[in-house]
């Protein structure tokens, strides 16, 4: 179970009490050491599986997880699941001893909800886009613990402000009517999963003391991603317990619109000072050499480096990292489309190629390109934080029956999305300002959302990695971009 560790990941995998962090770069191998160390302590029977809870944040990694126990030999009773999963399982099962009612019934699409709620506040009906603001801005405040009747002050306080061309009063009494039709109805959403379960536990008795039997070891995956909302889930789940690992990385924290924060992750040894080890996992076994310095070089100009870690690459120095200038975004999907067709003739699968895109609109162009040539693409479109949280959505279905790596095709995602993959040859299209960093935002919060952004597209290539814009918007000759900032030699 120990065999192939590097020798920080097995000083990791063999610290079997808590607390212990650890600080996991791009490609440093965190699921491998993650499995190995629960493996590891099942097989010492210093853990009971039945006991042991591992969470991450989507079905896919958490399918990775238990595939991966499975094959170490470790009992299919240890789970492995979404922290939504988790907390659903574990409603249900305790349900009856905090209610006489049913259940309620878990919605997941809340758009009709939050549509009908805005109809009543607003006298209007509103368009989809504003639905999607919307609700995204409902999901923000539920998962920074922000009731109804916080929200005005607390937009008073942050500067926020609301989507929909709507006052803070007016957002926060349609949060509240949302709420409302929701509980009318007997109905919970995505989010309210977790509050109900932080509520049992925090009223105590049968029930809570049945979720907290189940948990004896705790690991949790993606730390640098925790919400407020799930860092109290968690902690009542321990109840001041220290068997706590977390894994993440402040780099790769790219959902802090959302609402997930990479300061439990930084500020956890002062959260748990009894920490039993704080470890780092630096060496990058999937980028080549000059991939890895790319990658490096882009947080090294962030005010905030000193929060990141600097990565060595295990592999040769690889390919140069190539940057491309087109005329329009036509000419850039045409190019790109061919530079696959012929490295594809050349002996290069489909299947190894990825071509990144900052938003799902840039993909209409790329898809068009690719078909042009008989290229066979998937698209995997960002469909939100808390998408594929609780079961599997077609688009996990259809990689699950091609194996799971989509040999036959190119895969066309935005950053967002394919974050956690890795690829060959990764093409990141749009690398201009307006685009990466989009809305070339100044210096702040939201520039150095984008700057980890742009770090996940470059550290998904494994072998090459092309950069490319267009210097005019179709249809714009006029416009002129320039090149993003985040490109450097």
């Amino acid at each position: 179970m120990l065999e192939g560790l590097d020798p920080v990941q097995r000083q990791a995998a063999t610290v079997l009490e808590g607390p212990v962090r650890i600080v996991a770069g791009a490609g440093a191998g965190k699921t491998r050491t993650i499995t190995r160390r629960m493996a590891y302590a099942c097989a010492c029977g210093s853990w009971e599986p039945s006991r042991t809870l591992a969470v991450t944040f989507s079905v896919r990694a958490a399918a990775e997880m238990r595939d991966r126990l499975t094959k170490l030999g470790v009992s299919a009773s240890l789970q492995a699941a979404t922290f939504h999963s988790a907390a659903l399982h574990q409603l249900r099962r305790v349900w009856p001893q905090v209610s006489e009612t049913y259940p309620p019934d878990l919605i997941e699409d809340v758009g009709p909800l939050v549509s009908s709620a805005y109809q009543r506040v607003c006298g209007q009906e509103a368009d989809p886009g504003q639905v999607r603001d919307l609700t995204a801005e409902i999901n923000w405040a539920k998962v920074g613990l922000i009731a109804p009747q916080d929200y005005v002050r607390v937009c008073a306080a942050s500067h926020r402000l609301p989507p929909a061309g709507l006052e803070a009063d007016r957002m926060a009494d349609l949060y509240t009517v949302f709420e409302s039709s929701k509980a009318a109805h007997n109905q919970m959403d995505f989010n309210d999963i977790l509050l109900l379960v932080c509520h049992i536990l925090e009223e105590g008795g049968q029930a809570a003391a049945d979720i907290r039997g189940r948990i004896g070891w705790l690991t949790v995956d993606e730390y640098q991603d925790v919400s407020p909302l799930q860092h109290r889930l968690l902690k009542l789940w321990l109840n001041g317990r220290q068997n706590l690992c977390v894994v993440g990385d402040p780099a790769q924290t790219i959902y802090s619109f959302a609402g997930a924060t990479s300061y439990y992750l930084l500020n956890f040894p002062q959260e748990f000072p009894g920490i039993k080890a704080d470890l780092d996992l630096s060496t990058d076994y999937r980028s080549t050499g000059r991939v890895v310095h790319y990658a490096n070089g882009i947080l090294a100009r962030s005010p905030v480096r000193d929060d990141y870690l600097k990565l060595t690459s295990a592999r040769q120095e690889g390919s140069r990292v190539a940057m491309t200038r087109y005329e329009d975004d036509a000419d850039e999907a045409g190019a790109v489309a061919s530079r696959i067709s012929s490295m594809i003739r050349k002996g290069a699968r489909p299947g190894q190629f990825a071509i990144l895109t900052r938003i799902n609109a840039q993909q209409t162009l790329i898809c068009r390109a690719l078909h042009e040539r008989g290229i066979g693409y998937r698209v995997r479109t960002e469909s939100g934080w808390q998408n594929q949280s609780v079961d599997l959505s077609k688009q996990e279905v259809l990689e699950q029956l091609e194996g799971g790596t989509g040999q036959g095709r190119v895969t066309v995602s935005t950053i967002h999305a394919a974050k956690g993959l890795e690829f060959a040859h990764v093409f990141i299209v749009g690398c201009a300002e307006g685009l990466i960093p989009f809305g070339s935002p100044p210096e702040g919060d939201a520039l150095e959302e984008e700057r980890r952004l742009m770090y996940v597209g470059v550290t998904r290539a494994e072998d090459t990695l092309h950069l490319s814009y267009a210097e005019h918007k179709d249809g714009s000759a006029f416009v002129r971009r320039t090149p993003s900032r985040f490109i450097h030699r």
